[in-house]
C-alpha cells in the first residue's frame, strides 16, 4: 500500500505508525503460495507451539493477550480454555470467514493474499484444544478467494501440515473449507454452527454454550479468521513482541478497514489504539474539497461517531468509553454530501433484509424501523415519529436471540444523539435537504446497496 508523506498531528512518520504482520507481504508477487509464506517464517510459529503441552500453549496465547478480532473481542486462550477436557467427545475448530458485516473487508483480503496464515494458526489452535478436525465457513459469493483458500489447503497438506502425524509430532488433523449461501446472519457463531450441519441458519438459545454443546452438540471453539491468523506470530515471536504493541487491555497489532468518502481507501494494520485522524493523515484525508461529517468505528452495526471523536484510541475500552464499539474496525468515513437519514434507513434496509425472523422484537422491530425511516426520508412523517423510532429501537436492544437485533438499534440511536435536527428538517422540510446529485454516497435507489466506493 502506498502511504501519504504527511506527518499525523503528533509529527510522527506515518509509517512508524503501522506494524504489518498479517499484511507485510501482501504486495509480493504470489503472496498466497506456500514457498512464499515459507520465506517470511512460515509455519515457525507452529514448529515453536509443538514444542510445548496443549495446556502450557493455550496459557500462552492467554498471557499474550490476543483478544477477538471478530468484533467482541473476547480474550482468545480464554475462550480455548473453556473446552472441556477427557470428556470422550470430539473437539472441533470453526472458523468464521462468513464476513458480512456493511464496511468490514479484512478477512477476505486476508484469505486471499495470505491464506497460510490462517492454516498455521489452525494447526496451533486445534492442538491446542485437542482437536482432529477444523472448519473453516467462508462466504459463499467470493468464488476466487475460495478457490485460493483451496489450493492452499492442497499445499499444506502436500507439505505435511495437515493431515496425519503433522511434523512428526502425533497430531492427526483435517481441515474442511465450507462455503456459505450468503446470509448475513451466519455470522453469528451459533447460526453458522446450525449452517454447517445442514440446518437453516438461525441462532440458538444459550446455554449450552458452543464450548460445552457446539457443532454436532460437541464442544466447538469459533474464533475470527483474524483472531486465529495472528496466533502464528505471536508464537514466533514471543508474547512480549506482542505485547509491546497496543494498550495494556488491547494489546497487538489489528487490520483496520478504511472506506468512504477518503482519498486512500484500504487496509491498514496498526497496533490497537491508533486514532482515526492518524490514519486519515496516512491515507490522504477526505475526499479533496469535503471534510468529515460522521463515521463508524466497527462497521454500520456499532454507534456512530462525529469529527469530534477523530482522536478517540481505536480499541475496546477507548471506542467503549467514548460510547461505540471498536466491533470489526471497519471505519466507514462519510463527507457533509451524505444524508444521514437516507444513510441510516438503508442500513435498517440491510438488517431487516438479513433478519432470520425467529425472533420476533427483531423480526417485526427492523420492519417498522424501516416503514418510519421512508416515510422520514421522503418527507411524510410526523415529529412523533422521532420518539417512535427511539422507542422501537429500545425494543429491539438487548431483547433479540442475537447481536443482529444490537446491531439494527445501534444506527437509530446514535444518529438521532447527534443528528436529531438533519432529521426535523426532513419533515418540516417535507423531504431530504441534500442534494444527491453531489453526494457520491448511492447515485440512486436502484444502486442503493453499492456500498461506500460507489
Amino acid at each position: 500500500m502506498t502511504l501519504a508523506t504527511a506527518l499525523d498531528h503528533n509529527g510522527t512518520s506515518p509509517e512508524k505508525l503501522l506494524a504489518p504482520v498479517l499484511s507485510a507481504f501482501w504486495d509480493q508477487p504470489e503472496s498466497w503460495t506456500l514457498d512464499t509464506y515459507r520465506r517470511h517464517e512460515g509455519y515457525e510459529g507452529l514448529r515453536k507451539a509443538l514444542t510445548m503441552t496443549p495446556d502450557d500453549l493455550i496459557a500462552y496465547v492467554k498471557d499474550s493477550g490476543l483478544r477477538g478480532r471478530g468484533g467482541a473481542g473476547f480474550p482468545t486462550g480464554m475462550k480455548w480454555q473453556f473446552i472441556p477436557q477427557g470428556d470422550g467427545k470430539p473437539h472441533y475448530l470453526v472458523v468464521n470467514a462468513d464476513e458480512s458485516e456493511p464496511g468490514t473487508c479484512k478477512d477476505i483480503p486476508l484469505l486471499f493474499a495470505n491464506p497460510h496464515s490462517l492454516i498455521e494458526g489452525i494447526v496451533i489452535a486445534c492442538y491446542a484444544i485437542r482437536s482432529s478436525h477444523a472448519f473453516i465457513y467462508l462466504r459463499g459469493e467470493v468464488v476466487p478467494v475460495l478457490r485460493r483458500l483451496h489450493e492452499a489447503v492442497r499445499e499444506a497438506y502436500e507439505a505435511g501440515y495437515l493431515g496425519t502425524n503433522i511434523l512428526g509430532s502425533g497430531l492427526d488433523l483435517e481441515l474442511t473449507v465450507h462455503a456459505g449461501a450468503g446470509a448475513y446472519i451466519c455470522g453469528e457463531e451459533t447460526a453458522l454452527l446450525d449452517s454447517l450441519e445442514g440446518r437453516r441458519g438461525q441462532p440458538r438459545l444459550r446455554p449450552p454454550f458452543p464450548a460445552v454443546a457446539g457443532l454436532y452438540a460437541c464442544p466447538t471453539v469459533v474464533n475470527n479468521v483474524e483472531s486465529i491468523a495472528s496466533v502464528p506470530a505471536i508464537l514466533n515471536k514471543g508474547k512480549d513482541w506482542f505485547k509491546s504493541m497496543g494498550s495494556e487491555k488491547s494489546p497487538g497489532f489489528t487490520l483496520y478497514s478504511l472506506s468512504g468518502h477518503v482519498a486512500g481507501p484500504g487496509q491498514y494494520e496498526a497496533p490497537l489504539g491508533i486514532t482515526l485522524r492518524q490514519l486519515l493523515d496516512m491515507s490522504g484525508g477526505m475526499r479533496p474539497g469535503h471534510r468529515l461529517k460522521f463515521w463508524t468505528p466497527g462497521g454500520s452495526s456499532t454507534p456512530m461517531f462525529t469529527d469530534e471523536h477523530l482522536d478517540v484510541p481505536l480499541d475496546y475500552e477507548g471506542v467503549g468509553a467514548a460510547g461505540s464499539m471498536l466491533g470489526t474496525k471497519a471505519l466507514q468515513c462519510f463527507d457533509e454530501t451524505t444524508c444521514v437519514v437516507r444513510a441510516v434507513t438503508r442500513w435498517t434496509e440491510f438488517y431487516a433484509h438479513e433478519s432470520c425472523g425467529k425472533c420476533t422484537p427483531c423480526r417485526e422491530g427492523t420492519y417498522w424501523l424501516v416503514q418510519l425511516l421512508r416515510d422520514i426520508e421522503a418527507g411524510k412523517g410526523r415529529m412523533s415519529d422521532l420518539d417512535k423510532l427511539n422507542d422501537i429501537a429500545d425494543n429491539i436492544n438487548g431483547k433479540s436471540f442475537c447481536a443482529l437485533g444490537d446491531g439494527a438499534a445501534s444506527p437509530i440511536f446514535s444518529s438521532l444523539k447527534y443528528f436529531r435536527e438533519e432529521y426535523e428538517q426532513h419533515i418540516t422540510g417535507k423531504g431530504c435537504p441534500f442534494d444527491p446529485a453531489k453526494s457520491t454516497l448511492w447515485a440512486d435507489d436502484k444502486n442503493a446497496h453499492q456500498g461506500v466506493n460507489a
